[in-house]
């Protein structure tokens, strides 16, 4: 698969009639959300920026564009009903907040353009030319677990044993594998911990404890996500330090998180939809890389573990959180 960056559209891309019917006829476009998360609420960061980004582009809701979100609550096996559902509500496009939630969209149709705001590199075979119904953003997931591992070592400088919490649910491991590779090059021993649903999050930190590892990284995921909050509870308690892919991690309780700012990828996600409502077809949409990468270090959490981040590692954050 091919890493650069590339331009946000292809000229003249042949006219994708499906989303161009609402317009011809005058109908107010529908646009589906799959979500993984359970309500509005849990997606405020993510739903908020992809509004904002519709916002900027002259579509208000209720006036001129319909949103119909549907919410996995994070139960996997739900994208597949719910993507049907949107494709019998015959929407326009279908926005797929995650990569699970963009692969059910592609079983469930052919014919209506999918944008995936997080993750799209997980479901096309190359990047420049996507091909077929489904396009969207890139959030580099796998490519920057050695970065965090480096970061992590760099923030606890004897830090020799990392626990991976990983969601045992998820049809994508090059997360995994990566993980492994940075581990291996840093002389760091990994302990992969499974888990497959909330209740499992206490046994595995308990496993997680057992293994005398001196902090956990995340797997960015769906489910480790919307538990953030539980999860850098059961870690203080445990007195782990965690790293995650994500801002709001950090913001939940993390002490560390490094990668792409995510509801900046929601917002650009809008440029998609907009493009296609306008007649661009999905398959010569590129895959956009991230162009905002994030940095942040939670001293509260850092002063909950009495650890001391070293001096250089807090001057190349982008946020610290006191």
């Amino acid at each position: 698969m091919k890493r650069r960056t590339f331009i946000a559209a292809l000229g003249g891309a042949a006219a994708w009639p499906v989303a161009a019917r609402a317009q011809q006829s005058g109908k107010i476009p529908r646009i589906g959300v799959l979500w993984h998360a359970g309500n509005e609420q849990e997606e405020a960061p993510f739903l908020g920026a992809l509004r904002k980004g519709l916002n900027d582009l002259g579509y208000i809701e209720g006036k001129n564009i319909e949103l119909l979100n549907r919410f996995a609550d994070e139960h996997y096996d739900r994208f597949d009903p719910l993507a049907r559902e949107l494709v019998e509500a015959k929407v326009d496009v279908i926005v797929a907040s995650v990569p699970g939630a963009g692969n059910a969209a592609k079983r469930a149709t052919t014919t209506i353009p999918v944008v995936v705001a997080y993750g799209a590199e997980y479901l096309v075979q190359e990047l420049a030319h996507p091909g077929g119904n489904l396009t969207g953003l890139s959030a580099m997931l796998f490519d920057l677990a050695g970065k965090q591992l480096e970061i992590l070592k760099a923030s606890i400088p004897n830090c020799s044993a990392v626990a991976l919490l990983w969601n045992a649910n998820t049809r994508f491991s090059q997360y995994r594998s990566r993980a492994q590779e940075g581990a291996d090059a840093l002389r760091v021993s990994l302990h992969v911990v499974e888990v497959r649903s909330p209740d499992e999050l206490e046994r595995a930190f308990s496993a997680i404890g057992n293994a005398h590892v001196d902090a956990v990284l995340l797997h960015p995921d769906a489910l480790i996500l919307v538990q953030g909050s539980r999860i850098a509870q059961l870690a203080l308690a445990k007195g782990l330090p965690t790293i995650a892919w994500i801002g709001i991690m950090a913001e939940a309780g993390a002490l560390l998180s490094y990668g792409a700012d995510g509801p900046d990828l929601f917002r650009r996600a809008a440029t998609y939809v907009d493009k296609i409502l306008k007649g661009a077809n999905p398959a010569d949409l590129p895959v956009e890389q991230p162009t905002k990468f994030e940095f942040i270090i939670n001293l509260k959490t850092a002063k909950a573990l009495n650890l001391t981040i070293p001096p250089y590692v807090l001057a190349t954050a982008n946020k610290v959180i006191e």
